[in-house]
């Protein structure tokens, strides 16, 4: 099995991009694509919630089923709103290092 790790979510972002502007009807990402950011963050949202749920559940190999799911969505997300994947991979790194309560701390109420 080929290793896998973090540029795995950059070769998908690729790969989703790619379908924007493909026909809907062929394509399950380009007809999230169509929907639009609010329809794509109602399915985020959703698999949100599945996640979760398995996270409580126990059962590790639906976790992990629904994470990739959670994430895909995610990165459809971005991929509507512009949003590259390396823009999120910066916001992180600047965060390591300092405590999370620290970094939360310095974003002000929300």
């Amino acid at each position: 099995m080929a290793e896998i790790d973090g540029t795995t979510l950059d070769r998908l972002y690729t790969v989703i991009a790619a379908r924007r502007g493909a026909d809907p009807a062929s394509s399950y990402t380009a007809k999230l694509l169509a929907e639009g950011p609010a329809g794509i963050a109602k399915k985020l949202g959703e698999e949100a919630v599945e996640t979760a749920i398995e996270a409580v559940r126990g059962d590790d190999s639906r976790l992990v089923a629904e994470s990739a799911d959670l994430l895909y969505h995610l990165l459809v997300l971005w991929a509507a709103r512009g949003i590259a994947p390396a823009e999120v991979w910066r916001a992180l790194d600047a965060r390591s290092g300092r405590s999370g309560i620290e970094e939360k701390n310095s974003r002000g109420k929300s």
